[in-house]
């Protein structure tokens, strides 16, 4: 499934290299970018560059991709994503736009944030963009929750936060995908418990907190889903509101989006009190739910989303859109 939106009104797109988009996806052997690459093959109008297996690590065949392609995807390690961007600089006036998968560029300056649901205008601001950084999995989902709230002060940004995730194993890199597949890892795996793990800072920037939030992310024996979860004691927010309150800042901030969806605490999928991490696979839809206990003062914000989807190369495919002023 491939998720290609256009903006209407949007800024007028850059002139082309040739006579139609042409990408580039440096690291396309990884599992990111193998996902991208199959989602683009449902897109017509554009064309894919493909490097040969073994100049993958060559500079000068992989800057003459960059030379001729008008966008180029980076789904490398942090280290190689900066030498990417690094080697594209030496293009100059040659030098294409890009989207970059890794974490490397998601609190930088310089890069737009690549969450067209983030705020007003934040699709116009990819669509303008030379340089994109796409969301991580885990962030995608902990901000969608956080950020409507904080600019809406129903959370103040300072509040002691503790996020809860479990992923499916497709989102850890390789050694994690093979011990699963060989069946040598546990079912259910904690990890990230020296609470440094990566994705917090662009949690701290882009939902606009000013607290460190105390994240506990695990993976679980499946290939692909995630919950991303925040509990909350309603009574010590501003004005005590009840989970239909903070259910109606959700509904306002994405009123109009295609991909973020709020499901009602009324849903008939709400009743059993039990959400599956998998249901969304294959999907780029992230839906936003919250399950509240008014006589309790009790709620836990839940994002659902496929971290291959909307978590990775679904947003990337996403943003491609918007950046090439494709439609679909």
């Amino acid at each position: 499934m491939s998720t290609i939106t256009a903006v209407k009104g949007q800024t007028k797109q850059p002139k082309l290299k040739g006579t139609k988009p042409a990408i580039f996806i440096d690291g396309e052997a990884g599992t990111t970018g193998l996902e991208i690459r199959r989602r683009l093959a449902d897109v017509a109008g554009i064309e894919v560059l493909a490097i040969a297996p073994d100049l993958r690590k060559d500079e000068g065949a992989r800057a003459e991709l960059m030379r001729k392609a008008d966008l180029v995807v980076l789904c490398l390690p942090d280290d190689a994503a900066r030498q990417a961007v690094a080697l594209a600089d030496t293009l100059g006036s040659e030098a294409p736009r890009i989207v970059d998968a890794s974490t490397a560029h998601r609190v930088a300056d310089g890069w737009v944030f690549g969450f067209p649901e983030l705020e007003a205008g934040q699709a116009q601001k990819i669509i303008a963009a030379r340089r994109v950084s796409n969301p991580g999995c885990y962030s995608t989902g902990a901000i969608a929750l956080l950020k409507p709230l904080v600019a809406a002060g129903a959370l103040p940004a300072d509040y002691p936060l503790t996020i809860n995730a479990v992923s499916g194993y497709s989102g850890g890199g390789r050694s994690m995908i093979e011990a699963y597949e060989a069946g040598t890892a546990p079912l259910f795996d904690m990890y990230g418990l020296g609470l440094e793990h990566k994705h917090v800072p662009e949690i701290v920037l882009r939902a606009g907190l000013t607290r460190r939030p105390i994240f506990v992310p695990a993976v679980g024996n499946y290939r692909q889903g995630m919950l991303v979860c925040v509990p909350l004691h309603l009574d010590t927010l501003p004005g005590k509101p009840s989970a239909k309150d903070l259910e109606a800042v959700y509904a306002k901030h994405y009123a109009g989006a295609k991909l973020v969806q709020v499901i009602p605490a009324e849903h008939p999928s709400n009743k059993s009190g039990r959400l599956d991490a998998l249901a969304l696979n294959g999907s780029d839809v992230l839906e936003v739910r919250v399950f509240g206990n008014d006589k309790r003062g009790q709620a836990v914000l839940v994002a659902r989303l496929d971290n291959l989807g909307k978590g990775a190369s679904g947003a990337a495919v996403q943003n491609i859109g918007l950046m090439l002023g494709l439609a679909g």
